[in-house]
């Protein structure tokens, strides 16, 4: 199976020696997303709910530059470093599925790169 790296044009510039996402065959795996403004670089300012927004919509710009939208998500992986916030980041994630949410698993860490709150991952399906 062939292996393309994918490189959205505006998204935010990895932070290290990775690529934003991944495709091998029918399945699209992306690299964890922060909340990192594309335009500044910088770490979105206001909160859990702020931050878990911008994180979906750096994962939207990816999936859209592939044709894909939120609905070909079939699985996710969330980091958080304060589970106490899982609520807030829930309504927020919840809003992009409304409709047969991908299969999730959402784990507390110690730090996330840059002072993040909030990581996530998916893996989506052409």
């Amino acid at each position: 199976m062939t292996k393309t790296t994918i490189q959205p044009a505006g998204s935010a510039p990895a932070i290290g020696p990775y690529s934003p996402a991944v495709r091998v065959g029918d399945l699209l795996f992306s690299s964890g997303q922060i909340g990192i403004d594309p335009v500044t670089s910088q770490i979105i300012a206001g909160g859990i709910r702020a931050e878990t927004e911008r994180v979906l919509q750096n994962l939207i710009l990816i999936l859209k530059h592939e044709g894909l939208t939120m609905s070909h998500v079939v699985k996710t992986t969330v980091f958080m470093t304060n589970l106490a916030e899982f609520a807030a980041m829930n309504e927020v994630y919840g809003g992009h599925f409304p409709k047969d949410p991908p299969a999730r698993t959402t784990v507390q860490v110690a730090a996330l790169p840059r002072g993040a709150a909030v990581e996530i991952e998916v893996i989506a399906h052409y």
